[in-house]
């Protein structure tokens, strides 16, 4: 073989180098998540989107569906697999129809977020016949009254039933989702009760947030303690998971779940949010780290109408401090977490709402290190001394 082909110049050798290094760093647009409505047909106590409620006297913009065809589009090239539907409520958008064939022909994963109150059964086989559909239907209670009280509509919980019932019924397993706080607590294992009667496949507990609408029950004392929180966090994954075949998640940070909830044969993995592969648009057609671009102007990045999605994509500022600086430059607890570079700080957006900073520690972490209540085995050993 003529060694002479071999023969590379130095020069040349470090520009291919380094955009060899430039294009390993490139990140993937795996999923966008599409706030599609201003409105909302509930009043949920605990929103961290706080949308307008929308009813037959009053509606609210939402996302054209010529912009979200472009964007879809635009973000193919980039990676896009899957899209993630959510408001508001998006079942609401009126072109709902349209969007999900748009999704169906594209033949990209179909994820969805809805109340359930609009789930009709024409509507559940549309999503049924998507890639590889996902849908959570939120449920806080399996009492009428309590799941009522924290959506703020009477009457709201036999139609989220029947939405769930029409999922199951076009093939959808749905995951349904339950924010905990102090009125519904003890509905716990009653919605896990209830989700296996239906035909459900997974049941979600959230952690109520202090965001927006959450902020306020925060305040007012309708939230459970972290002392509470990550006691029943236990509870959940020791001992109401081994009363069901359904898979439980509990979503709290990964610090407090078993390692066989993340890794084992039994577990759920973990569910992060993935902030380096996704990125959101508003219903007016602004790209936002996320939905809180609707409460944080200074995460909003552009406009659809104005800005391209690529150069969106791969110059924001803030993206690329993100790409970056995570897990490193994560702040208190979080820094110190032997897991953060699978959490990279559970929730930026949250992180920074409460901080205006995006690398401090997750308000549930903090407040469990500050009351002793963060594991020693979840530290890096020099943080432990």
């Amino acid at each position: 073989m003529d060694s002479g082909q071999w023969t590379v110049d130095s020069g040349q050798w470090t520009v291919n180098k380094m955009t060899a290094i430039k294009e390993e760093r490139k990140f993937s647009l795996n999923q966008i998540y599409f706030y599609l409505t201003e409105g909302c047909n509930l009043r949920c106590r605990h929103c961290w989107l706080a949308p307008k409620y929308e009813d037959d006297t009053h509606t609210y913009p939402s996302l054209s569906l010529n912009l979200f065809k472009s964007i879809v589009e635009q973000a193919r090239p980039l990676g896009l697999s899957a899209v993630k539907l959510t408001g508001g409520e998006p079942l609401l958008h009126p072109q709902i129809r349209e969007i999900l064939e748009e999704i169906r022909t594209g033949g990209l994963r179909l994820v969805v977020e809805t109340n359930g109150l609009l789930c009709t059964g024409e509507l559940a086989r549309i999503m049924a016949s998507c890639e590889d559909p996902f849908v959570a239907v939120s449920l806080d209670a399996a009492d009428a009254k309590i799941h009522e009280w924290v959506r703020g509509v009477s009457g709201c919980f036999e139609k989220t039933v029947d939405g769930i019932s029409n999922l199951v019924n076009a093939g959808i397993e749905p995951q349904l989702i339950m924010t905990v706080a102090r009125c519904n607590r003890d509905e716990i294992e009653a919605v896990v009760r209830l989700a296996e009667s239906m035909g459900a496949g997974s049941v979600k507990f959230n952690v109520l947030q202090p965001v927006a609408r959450g902020e306020q029950m925060h305040e007012a004392g309708e939230t459970l303690e972290i002392e509470e929180l990550i006691e029943l966090g236990r509870w959940v994954e020791n001992t109401l998971s081994a009363s069901t075949n359904l898979p439980l998640i509990f979503d709290h940070p990964p610090a407090f779940r078993p390692l066989s909830k993340m890794f084992g044969n039994s577990g759920t993995g973990c569910d992060t949010c993935g902030i380096l592969g996704i990125l959101g648009v508003l219903a007016d057609g602004s790209y936002s780290l996320c939905g809180i671009g609707k409460t944080v102007p200074e995460l909003v990045f552009g406009h659809a109408d104005i800005d391209r999605l690529d150069d969106v994509w791969n110059n924001s500022p803030v993206l690329r401090e993100l790409r970056e600086g995570l897990p490193d430059r994560l702040e208190g607890i979080c820094g110190k977490c032997l897991l953060k570079s699978i959490c990279r700080g559970n929730c930026i957006a949250q992180n920074y709402y409460l901080n205006k900073n995006l690398w401090a520690p997750f308000w549930y972490c903090h407040e469990a290190n500050s009351k002793g209540l963060f594991s020693e085995t979840r530290l890096k050993k020099e943080e432990m001394s």
